[in-house]
C-alpha cells in the first residue's frame, strides 16, 4: 500500500511532463490540467503493480494521452480553441511553439513525445496505440510542415 508521501512525489515527478504532454496534444490549459488531474486520479482508483520509476511514468502519460484523445473526440471540441495565452516556455522558444501549435493534435503529440520528452517512434507508437510506421509518418510531415513555418511560407 502506498503512503501520501508515496503518491505526492509521484504527482511532484511527474505532473509537468503530464501536462506538457496534455498542453501539445490539447492546447488550451485548462483541459490540459484536467486531462492530468484525470491521469492521477486513474492512477489512485487502479493503484497498478509497476516495475519502476519509467514504468510509472509511461503509464501515466499512456493514460493522459488516452484521455487527451476522449476529449478530441467530443463534439463541443469541434471548435478552433485559441493558443493560450501562458506557454510554459522560455521566451526564445516561444516562436518555436506556436509554430508547433499549428500542427494537426496527432502530430503536435508525435513531435512532442519525441523531442520534448525523448521517447523513440517504438514507445511512441505504444503510447498513441498507432502503428511505429504511422509515429514517422506523422514525424516526418510535421517536420516538413514546421520546416516552411519556420521559413516563413504558407502551408
Amino acid at each position: 500500500m502506498e503512503t501520501a508521501e508515496d503518491l505526492e512525489g509521484l504527482v511532484l515527478a511527474h505532473e509537468t511532463t503530464l501536462y506538457r504532454a496534455a498542453l501539445a496534444l490539447l492546447g488550451d490549459v485548462h483541459e490540459a490540467e484536467d486531462a492530468v488531474q484525470d491521469a492521477f486520479l486513474k492512477y489512485l482508483e487502479k493503484r497498478p503493480a509497476l516495475a519502476g520509476e519509467d514504468h510509472a511514468r509511461a503509464w501515466l502519460l499512456r493514460v493522459t494521452i488516452n484521455g487527451c484523445k476522449s476529449r478530441l473526440r467530443a463534439p463541443w471540441r469541434r471548435r478552433r480553441v485559441p493558443m493560450p495565452d501562458l506557454l510554459p516556455a522560455a521566451p526564445e522558444e516561444r516562436e518555436a511553439l506556436e509554430e508547433i501549435y499549428a500542427l494537426p493534435p496527432r502530430d503536435r503529440a508525435a513531435v512532442h513525445l519525441f523531442y520534448y520528452e525523448g521517447y523513440k517512434t517504438a514507445e511512441i507508437a505504444a503510447m498513441t496505440g498507432e502503428a511505429e510506421g504511422t509515429v514517422r509518418a506523422r514525424l516526418s510531415r510535421a517536420r516538413k510542415k514546421l520546416r516552411k513555418l519556420l521559413e516563413g511560407e504558407e502551408l
